[in-house]
């Protein structure tokens, strides 16, 4: 079904809107160039009824992105939290993928973005698992991709930018053209970077290896699995990766809020380890999908509630 085509409401500039008005003018500026800042946020059910998973922490994300491309928001961040719980209420959810996005409109053209007004919407829809569910288990093929991970001094790495999605596009299509199921980008510096939406784990040893933040997106699916291991003794280490460090790890897994937490079994024809899901990554996607099920005690303030 069309995106374009569905029943329900979209949270439009401050109004809910019903799903099939949400439009904007051809001549809308940020789809001519690309400005614009957007957020991947689930929500999961929950004995309490749907729950957003770490709400605060994408939004304020979002208005970090906003701020680093100097676009100006016309809604705090209690605003958006509040219009992100409402579209998973007003829609009916129990389990959604949530998307907010601030773009600029139609009353300028040209790169000078002179007089132009940031727009604003949140919608969520019920969104299934990223890859085939079995890929959990079994984990995905990866390659190294062609396209470079944008060098810091070319865009900036650190917003969640529109227009720095067309690079993971080319990315992807890459790797699926090849009968693979992701990509795995490199830095200007051939250092692995991330995925073409998802950030990288290593295990070896029994050590925890990720790469540093520079080129790549900080994500808050990264920053949980952190968490879980200093929780449970497990020895994080950020640092330069060479994509044949890849080769030879004995795990490896994507993370991400799409991905969610996704095993990793073969790399550029090398199989991973056993070639399927590794002990440590089972043991940390366990503790994500019980934290974002609202099964753990944990962290209880990663969890907003929908239904007040």
């Amino acid at each position: 079904m069309s995106f374009a085509e569905r029943d329900g409401l979209i949270w439009f500039d401050g109004k809910m809107v019903p799903w099939r008005e949400a439009k904007t003018h051809v001549l809308t500026h940020t789809l001519h160039y690309g400005m614009g800042v957007f957020e991947g946020v689930r929500a999961y059910a929950t004995d309490n009824g749907p729950a957003i998973f770490r709400l605060q922490e994408h939004t304020e994300r979002l208005f970090r992105s906003a701020h680093i491309l100097n676009m100006n928001m016309p809604f705090n961040a209690s605003e958006l939290m509040e219009a992100q719980k409402a579209v998973v209420r007003e829609n009916n959810l129990t389990e959604a993928y949530l998307r907010p996005m601030c773009f600029y409109g139609s009353e300028g053209m040209g790169l000078r973005a002179d007089n132009l007004k940031t727009h604003v919407i949140v919608a969520a829809w019920e969104w299934p698992s990223y890859m085939d569910p079995a890929a959990k288990e079994q984990g995905i093929k990866i390659r190294t991709s062609s396209y470079t991970r944008h060098h810091v001094n070319i865009t900036m790495c650190k917003a969640k930018a529109n227009g720095n999605y067309m690079n993971s596009m080319l990315a992807l299509k890459e790797a699926l053209d090849c009968g693979c199921e992701e990509a795995l980008l490199l830095d200007n510096e051939g250092y692995v970077a991330e995925g073409s939406g998802e950030n990288i784990f290593l295990v070896k040893n029994g050590v925890v290896y990720t790469p540093e933040l520079t080129s790549c997106l900080e994500g808050i699916t990264r920053d949980t699995i952190m968490r879980f291991c200093a929780d449970i003794g497990l020895e994080v280490r950020e640092k330069r990766i060479t994509r044949d460090e890849v080769y030879v790890a004995d795990e490896a897994f994507f993370t991400g809020t799409a991905a969610e937490v996704l095993p990793i079994r073969e790399h550029d024809g090398r199989v991973i380890g056993s070639g399927k899901r590794g002990p440590v990554t089972e043991k940390l996607q366990r503790m994500y999908f019980d934290q974002v099920c609202g099964r753990r005690d944990a962290y209880p303030e990663w969890q907003t509630t929908v239904i007040s």
